[in-house]
């Protein structure tokens, strides 16, 4: 599960690009209650009771479309991206220090899932998770599991391990170093629905499921996935928002 000890290898952040930030904090005000501190012109902070819980900032260049990005933790950001592209991704935006905040990049796998890492400074990462409105669970889709496994182990380390999820085949992800069975796992992978692209897809918690399903589109909001249940896991529903980035909402079970 998610948790704000963070380590090597696991997500730290979340950050949606989008063409229209005012469009953006309407919508996803409204979905989970969150309020927005502004750090630069163009980039905001996405907030619950004053604690951060993601980042909202205008898209970065024609290299990088409207989607939320998951960041991983890493030690080193130079190193980490020179791995990337010995494993066969590509760099998206190199390693640029956040004044002191800390220092990213940005990435695209071998398959054309995007994603980022975070060498933290004053920022270490979200300061919530698995509460309502905050990240829950994120995951991996891909057309060919086993060839992205590859490139996610060279660049991070991480362990993969089966496991079902409904009638789903499911792996779980966890950081390097971690032993199996311990419930250390922060990610997922899951197979491509046909026709679609390969994403990173971010889970937030609600409340109700059905509920924010039907607030999503009273906002504007699209319904890509209607309301499921899965055994053991909770009922989730995935979304895309008026500009089209996708996400997914979560009722975890327990």
């Amino acid at each position: 599960m998610l948790t704000t000890r963070f380590v090597p290898g696991s997500p730290c952040w979340v950050e949606l690009d989008s063409p229209h930030l005012e469009t953006a904090e309407r919508f996803y005000g409204g979905l989970f209650g969150w309020e927005f501190e502004e750090q630069v012109p163009e980039y905001a902070f996405c907030q619950l009771g004053g604690r951060n819980v993601a980042g909202i900032g205008a898209l970065m260049g024609e290299a990088v479309t409207t989607a939320w990005t998951p960041y991983f933790l890493v030690s080193d950001c130079e190193a980490t991206s020179q791995t990337v592209e010995r494993a066969g991704g590509t760099v998206l935006m190199p390693p640029v220090d956040m004044a002191s905040q800390g220092q990213m990049a940005r990435f695209r796998d071998p398959a054309g899932a995007e994603f980022a890492i975070w060498l933290p400074g004053d920022v270490p990462g979200v300061d919530l998770v698995n509460e309502p409105g905050s990240m829950a669970w994120i995951e991996l889709r891909e057309s060919d599991t086993s060839a992205v496994r590859g490139f996610y182990k060279s660049v991070f380390g991480w362990r993969f391990e089966d496991a079902r999820m409904g009638d789903v085949t499911y792996q779980l992800i966890s950081p390097f170093g971690s032993a199996p069975g311990t419930g250390s796992s922060v990610a997922g992978l899951a197979p491509l629905a046909p026709g679609d692209r390969p994403h990173w897809l971010t889970y937030f918690e609600v409340p109700d499921c059905d509920a924010a399903v039907a607030r999503c589109q009273e906002l504007g909001g699209t319904v890509r996935s209607p309301a499921e249940e899965v055994k053991g896991v909770g009922r989730m529903a995935s979304l895309s928002d008026p500009h089209g980035a996708r996400f997914a909402v979560i009722t975890s079970s327990g």
